[in-house]
């Protein structure tokens, strides 16, 4: 088994982990993002008092909304994100040694060529992965109850069957949805600010890889051997809280565009594209409007990449042992 299948599949599988751990927040989250309530002086509800809200007047399997799609999305993303980023990185290496051999550089894969493999990979990632991304954006921002505006300007027969919970929204229901609305390329919506985002793996991976080679020379000084599970989830951790920061309001924009667009004739809840997202964005809400949950996202995101981290980490390791000692055993089982 190469080494990139070996990343890929391990990316994957510390991916779904880290997705059923923190999806209830991400599910809040995305709805905290693509909120369009313009009215400032409604109190904001809090991370966790949303999720109760949602449990209370939903249920809670409306916090696991998109969960399935969600996990075949992660498990894409992260295999080949990982699969590529090795392939890449392999490159980049050899690349740094024949460099090296004219005299060039120490042999080792700068920060910038670090960047680059990261960009790249995620690029790739993006184009194969956004249809799965925008089909659970819209599971998640879906609500079983209608808004209680609605329910007001209704009459009181009427709001009572306004209530009711409407017929299932699934998989397929949601791919029917947006191929109504948009056809096939509406599949790729938010695709140009998910595509620029992909500076935030890139600067996680560069901080990550960086701290983590910092961390081995130290503790080859000390005699000590690789780094434990315990740092590897600390520096998981610290990297995507520095990536998270930067990119946010992309990742705002990103799921104001996914999620399903407001059909009351309200322009200033109807987006075109990423260009007037923005530009509505800016004048109706302020900068405020960029940064809508980004305090839910960095406890979200961050928990998430330390787990995913940790977990890949640790089945890369131990797969590498097990095919290690496959093949001990089999040359032990060979007649002499």
């Amino acid at each position: 088994m190469s080494d990139a299948l070996i990343n890929g599949l391990a990316g994957a599988g510390g991916g779904i982990i880290a997705q059923l751990i923190t999806y209830p927040l991400q599910t809040v989250n995305t709805r905290q993002q693509t909120e369009r309530d313009l009215k400032k002086e409604r109190r904001k509800l809090g991370t966790f008092e949303q999720m109760y809200q949602v449990a209370k007047q939903e249920g809670w399997g409306r916090l696991y909304g998109g969960l399935m799609p969600s996990l075949a999305g992660t498990a894409a993303s992260q295999g080949v994100y990982y699969y590529f980023y090795q392939i890449f990185r392999k490159k980049a290496e050899i690349a740094a040694l024949e460099r090296r051999k004219k005299g060039m550089g120490d042999g080792t894969v700068g920060m910038f060529s670090s960047l680059m493999v990261a960009a790249l990979s995620g690029c790739i990632n993006v184009l194969l992965t956004n249809p799965i991304w925008v089909v659970v954006t819209r599971m998640q921002t879906h609500s079983k109850i209608s808004k209680k505006s609605e329910l007001d300007m209704a009459a009181p027969d009427d709001a009572i069957l306004a209530a009711v919970e409407p017929p299932p929204y699934g998989t397929g229901h949601v791919i029917q949805e947006v191929y109504n609305e948009a056809g096939f390329w509406g599949f790729w919506k938010g695709v140009f600010p998910t595509l620029i985002m992909v500076s935030n793996p890139s600067i996680q991976f560069m901080l990550y890889e960086t701290m983590l080679k910092k961390l081995n020379k130290r503790r080859a000084l000390k005699g000590k051997s690789a780094p434990t599970a315990l740092e590897i989830f600390l520096l998981g951790a610290l990297a995507k809280l520095g990536a998270t920061v930067v990119t946010y309001p992309l990742l705002v924009v990103k799921a104001r565009l996914q999620a399903k667009q407001a059909t009351t004739g309200d322009k200033r809840h109807h987006y075109k594209g990423t260009s007037d997202a923005i530009l509505k964005m800016i004048h109706y809400e302020g900068l405020y409007g960029f940064y809508k949950g980004m305090s839910t996202k960095i406890v979200q995101s961050v928990l998430a990449a330390a787990v995913l981290f940790m977990v890949k980490e640790e089945l890369v390791r131990g797969a590498r042992s097990l095919l290690a000692g496959d093949g001990v055993d089999a040359s032990r089982s060979k007649p002499p």
